[in-house]
């Protein structure tokens, strides 16, 4: 080594000592490159998002012309009508306007929040979706933390007692009821709880929210008596669902070495499943909570059909016997709207939740 390198050895040292240079690279380390990688995950799930939607947007305007009735001879109701009425009526409906007009109307509407008019209400369609929403979140969204909080807490105990009696029961209960359709549940409850079979008499109203004839705190109670049979329907499917997701993603995290570890340090069983086990099992089943958050909006059509319940998805069965279109339109992607943002905020939180994901 010469005399004349060793000035330059010297000043690569002293530069090593004292740090990278200062710069736009000094900011990119590990930290910023995460970032970075997560910022372009959100951006494309927020992309594919607004893809969905258009998507749905247009699906809602093809998908119920399809269905083989007539709008206008529905809303007169079989009543003797000349052929000028019924033209003038198209015509007042849009309907005898060409089909890449009617679209083009739609879709530039609708991307302004603008539904149309109701077929059969003669209301503004966004209206009577604002007017019947609280009824299907109070009725759904009471469901949902419900059968959220049974199901999780369920499949925990059952995977964690893998092969007892309790296990062997619980899932096949839940199996039982995930694979029974809601309607004919929510049927065979009116029968037995609403009507009574035999000694059990019937106990709760057949259907609708409310009596009608009560105010203040009677009517909540009233209410509440309505919601008892309906609840239950959406809880005993919901529930089943939770329950095997989380008792499948608990049992595929019980062999893992980290909780032999756990075990092994001397911690208690019960403290083992609840801060390493669980937390880690909550993943997949914190997918679908987010996956049925979106059905809180979009209700459940059939239920809510089944127990007269006024909220959307009864509002949707209405607007489809007619068929409404500008109502079921606008209905459809209200409720696919629900899910897709459902899912994309699923999407975007998960990388927080396993540093797996996104990066």
């Amino acid at each position: 080594m010469t005399a004349d390198s060793t000035p330059a050895l010297v000043k690569q040292a002293d530069a090593a000592a004292d740090g990278p240079p200062a710069g736009p690279s000094a900011a990119r380390g590990p930290r910023a490159r995460n970032t970075t990688a997560y910022l372009k995950y959100v951006a494309a799930k927020i992309a594919g998002a607004v893809v969905s939607l258009f998507a749905v947007l247009v699906t809602s305007f093809f998908l119920f012309r399809l269905i083989p009735s007539d709008p206008v001879k529905q809303m007169t109701g079989g009543r003797p009508v000349s052929a000028e009425q019924l033209e003038s009526l198209r015509h007042q409906l849009g309907l005898d306007q060409p089909m890449w007009q009617q679209f083009t109307s739609y879709i530039g509407d609708a991307l302004t929040g603008d539904f149309g008019v109701s077929f059969a209400y003669h209301a503004p369609v966004i209206d009577k979706i604002v007017e019947k929403l609280p009824a299907t979140l109070l009725l759904t969204g009471t469901a949902y933390v419900l059968y959220s909080i049974i199901g999780i807490w369920l499949g925990t105990r059952t995977a964690w007692r893998n092969g007892s009696a309790g296990d062997r029961f619980n899932t096949a209960l839940a199996l039982t009821l995930y694979s029974v359709p809601s309607f004919w549940l929510g049927l065979l409850l009116i029968i037995v709880f609403s009507v009574g079979v035999g000694p059990i008499p019937g106990m709760f109203p057949t259907g609708g929210m409310s009596s009608g004839d009560t105010s203040g705190f009677d009517y909540v109670i009233d209410v509440a008596h309505h919601m008892v049979l309906p609840v239950i329907t959406l809880v005993a499917v919901g529930y089943a669902q939770t329950l095997l997701v989380m008792r499948s993603s608990l049992l595929d995290e019980m062999g893992s070495d980290y909780l032999t570890t756990a075990r092994a340090k001397g911690l208690r069983d019960d403290v083992v499943r609840r801060r390493h086990a669980v937390p880690n099992a909550m993943l997949p089943t914190f997918t679908l909570m987010f996956v049925n958050l979106g059905h809180v909006v979009a209700g459940q059509i059939l239920v809510e059909t089944v127990f007269s319940w006024p909220g959307l998805g009864s509002l949707f069965y209405q607007g489809l016997s007619t068929p409404d279109l500008p109502l079921v339109q606008g209905l459809f992607f209200v409720f696919a709207t629900a899910v897709i943002l459902a899912n994309t905020l699923a999407d975007v939180l998960y990388p927080l939740l396993d540093p797996r994901v996104g990066r």
